[in-house]
């Protein structure tokens, strides 16, 4: 069941970034297992029946969540963080001939995020107000939990490709971004996995929920 209400759910392509180094974990943190489970498939078991078409971008021959709508590119331009990957989803939906008109984007290393939020986040969007969008709960804007309008595709590849652009937060403040703020459950839906640390501690969290 679809809960966008502002836009028609068939505009939106679905994108998990999964392309980043992993450098302070070690390893690819989409494929680290909490209680069993890879990591990417929290946010996908979350966002699965959401969009008609979810795309994930990793440059790992990596463990998913299979599914028909559930499909894997690698990076246009490797190397250049985040923007990258949503650069990479952009021109997929170009290059393809698809007829989404946004794309909404997920990191793949956020375990307690929960589909509720993402139709908080949609109900509360204004379309004519800004071509980005991003989520803020508790002060905090979360860069990656975000919609993009794929009219900022010739600005953000002129950016990230010739300009050298990297910092997520950088480019949104330049183009113009509209934050939506959410009232966040007592567990942090927005905690990331960046290290060994972390991973205990949302090991530690999964074993005292009831």
């Amino acid at each position: 069941m679809f809960y966008i209400l502002q836009m028609d759910h068939n505009n939106i392509l679905g994108v998990v970034l999964a392309g980043g180094q992993s450098k302070r974990f070690g390893q690819d943190k989409s494929q680290v297992r909490l209680q069993g489970t890879v990591m990417i498939d929290y946010i996908l078991s979350e966002i699965i029946d959401e969009f008609p078409e979810i795309l994930i971008v990793s440059n790992n021959d990596i463990e998913f969540k299979k599914a028909e709508h559930i499909s894997k590119i690698e990076d246009y331009q490797k190397n250049v963080g985040p923007l990258g990957g949503v650069l990479t989803a952009m021109k997929w939906v170009k290059d393809s001939n698809k007829n989404y008109k946004w794309i909404s984007t997920f990191p793949s290393d956020t375990p307690f995020f929960k589909k509720k939020l993402l139709h908080e986040f949609f109900n509360n969007i204004k379309l004519n107000d800004s071509k980005l969008f991003f989520i803020k709960s508790n002060n905090t804007r979360h860069n990656i939990f975000g919609l993009w309008s794929v009219e900022l595709l010739d600005q953000l590849e002129d950016d990230v490709v010739n300009k050298g652009e990297r910092k997520v937060e950088t480019w949104a403040d330049k183009v113009g971004v509209s934050t939506i703020t959410i009232h966040a459950g007592d567990t942090d839906p927005f905690f990331n996995i960046n290290t060994k640390e972390d991973l205990a501690k949302a090991e530690d969290i999964l074993n005292h929920h009831d």
